[in-house]
């Protein structure tokens, strides 16, 4: 029997565990706690793991790419929950075209930096 990958869940720091628990739901990631320093955030396929753990150059130098198929109506989503007002340290930059699609960027409340973009159907 050939081996398939099935999925990668990477693991997210936090400066502070419950404002980053609050900014993911508000995104709209379902929450289930594994442990009481550990979550799991998912939606549909994809999932992620959020620690109560924070170093300074690992969470500095984190960034994490979600492709989406409908970029614009996500970028308006997440502009509709103003979340800059609502979490210290978020960053939401406007929808850049690139050659390979488009994308924008939002800075959780940590400093980890979500490239979130749509290619060009080939």
């Amino acid at each position: 029997m050939q081996s398939k990958a099935i999925s990668i869940r990477p693991f997210l720091g936090s400066k502070n565990y419950e404002i980053s628990r609050s900014f993911y739901r508000s995104l709209g990631f379902e929450e289930i706690v594994i442990l009481p320093n550990m979550c799991l955030f998912k939606t549909e396929t994809i999932a992620f793991y959020l620690q109560n753990a924070y170093v300074s150059d690992w969470i500095d130098n984190t960034m994490v790419f979600l492709e989406m198929n409908n970029l614009e109506a996500y970028y308006q989503k997440v502009f509709d929950l103003n979340l800059p007002e609502k979490f210290p340290g978020v960053i939401l930059k406007p929808v850049i075209e690139l050659d390979w699609g488009k994308e924008f960027f939002l800075h959780d409340p940590s400093g980890i930096l979500w490239h979130i973009g749509e290619f060009k159907s080939s």
